[in-house]
C-alpha cells in the first residue's frame, strides 16, 4: 500500500436503485421464475444495459413493439416499463389477447393520474419534461391528442401562449432537476397566475434524495462519477447537480472501464453516486478498481435513508424472491 496514493470516495446515499426500478426488475424475474422463458419486454425495463443484458440472460426478450412477439408466444406475459406507457399500449395488448404485467413505477402512475384529474376539471394540461423521453411518451398517451402541451425550457415558458391561460394545471417528468424545473414552473406560475400545481409534488421522492446527496458529497471534489446510462435522464440531471455543486469535474459512466485514467489527472476526492436505474454491483466495482489505484478510504455522504417499498402485482406475489434472484444487479448484499 506504500505506493499508492491515499484518495477518498464520498459515497453518496441514498444512490442506485429506487423503489420503482427495483420493483420492475422484480416484475422481470418473478415473471420469468413462475412462467418460464421467454418473457417479453416492451422497451428497456429501466434505462441501463448491464440490467437489459442481465435479465436476456435469464430469458427476457426485449421488443420495441407488441407485434414483434411471435403467435406461438402469445401466452408467455410481457412486462411495461418502468417508465410508462400510453394508454393504447395496454388497449392494444388486450386486442393481441396479449397477457401484460405493467411495471410502471407508481410514482409515474400518480403523475398520469394527476394529469387526468387536471383534465376532467377542465384544464389544459402542461407538461414539464423532455421530448422523446419514454415517460413523456407515457404521460401525454394518458390524454387526448392535443390535450396536453410539453414543456422543456424556461424559453419555451416565456413563448407558450395557451387558449385559455385561466384554466391550465401542470405535472412534471419525475426524474428531473428539481432546481431546473423550479425555474421552469415559476416562469409559468409568473406568466399564468391562475395556473394550478397537481395535488403532490410529481418530481420523485428518489430523484430528489439522490440531487440532495450530490449537493452534499460534490463540494471539494476533484472528480464526481455517477453511474449510469445515456439514456437515463435522472443520471445525467445528476452530473449536471454534481459540476453546479462544486465538483471540479463530472462524468457519466456505465462501468469501470469507462473511466479514461489518463483524463482524470491528479486526484484526492472523488464523489461516487448512481442514477435510479443503475445497479449497485457497478458501484461495488468502480470502488474496486479504484482500490488497484490507491489507498482508498470511503467517506458515507448520507443525506437520508430510504423506506419505501412497491410491492409487486398480485399474479407475482405467490413466487418467493431470493437474494440470490437480483443477486446480478444487487451484488453479494
Amino acid at each position: 500500500m506504500a505506493d499508492k496514493k491515499p484518495l477518498t470516495i464520498r459515497l453518496c446515499g441514498p444512490r442506485g436503485f429506487c423503489a420503482g426500478v427495483d420493483r420492475a426488475i422484480q416484475i422481470v424475474v418473478l415473471a420469468l421464475k413462475k412462467y418460464g422463458a421467454p418473457v417479453y419486454v416492451r422497451h428497456e425495463i429501466v434505462h441501463n444495459r448491464y440490467v437489459v443484458e442481465g435479465l436476456q440472460a435469464r430469458g427476457a426478450v426485449f421488443v420495441e413493439e407488441l407485434d414483434e412477439i411471435p403467435a406461438e408466444h402469445r401466452n408467455q406475459p410481457v412486462v411495461f416499463s418502468a417508465h410508462g406507457v400510453p394508454k393504447s399500449v395496454p388497449a392494444d395488448a388486450e386486442n393481441k389477447n396479449l397477457f401484460y404485467l405493467d411495471a410502471t413505477c407508481p410514482l409515474v402512475s400518480k403523475v398520469h393520474k394527476q394529469a387526468m384529474r387536471h383534465q376532467r376539471l377542465g384544464r389544459h394540461v402542461i407538461l414539464v419534461g423532455h421530448s422523446g423521453h419514454p415517460e413523456v411518451i407515457g404521460t401525454m398517451g394518458q390524454l387526448p391528442e392535443g390535450a396536453v402541451t410539453l414543456v422543456e425550457t424556461i424559453e419555451d415558458a416565456e413563448a407558450y401562449v395557451p387558449q385559455d391561460p385561466d384554466n391550465l394545471g401542470f405535472v412534471t417528468q419525475t426524474t428531473l432537476s428539481v432546481d431546473d424545473t423550479a425555474g421552469i414552473i415559476a416562469t409559468l406560475q409568473r406568466r399564468f397566475p391562475a395556473l394550478t400545481a397537481p395535488a403532490a409534488e410529481s418530481i420523485c421522492y428518489a430523484t430528489t434524495n439522490r440531487q440532495d446527496a450530490v449537493k452534499a458529497a460534490a463540494p471539494g471534489c476533484d472528480l464526481f462519477l455517477v453511474v449510469g446510462a445515456p439514456n437515463s435522464s435522472n443520471s445525467k440531471r445528476l452530473v449536471e447537480v454534481a459540476e453546479r455543486s462544486g465538483a471540479a469535474q463530472s462524468l457519466l459512466v456505465q462501468r469501470a472501464s469507462d473511466i479514461d485514467w489518463d483524463f482524470i489527472g491528479d486526484i484526492a476526492v472523488v464523489g461516487l453516486s448512481a442514477g435510479a436505474s443503475a445497479p449497485e454491483i457497478i458501484v461495488d466495482e468502480i470502488i474496486q478498481f479504484f482500490s488497484e489505484r490507491y489507498s482508498v478510504t470511503i467517506d458515507l455522504a448520507e443525506t437520508t435513508i430510504e423506506t419505501e417499498n412497491f410491492h409487486v402485482m398480485r399474479d407475482l406475489r405467490d413466487v418467493e424472491l431470493t437474494s440470490g434472484d437480483m443477486a446480478f444487479v444487487n451484488g453479494s448484499r
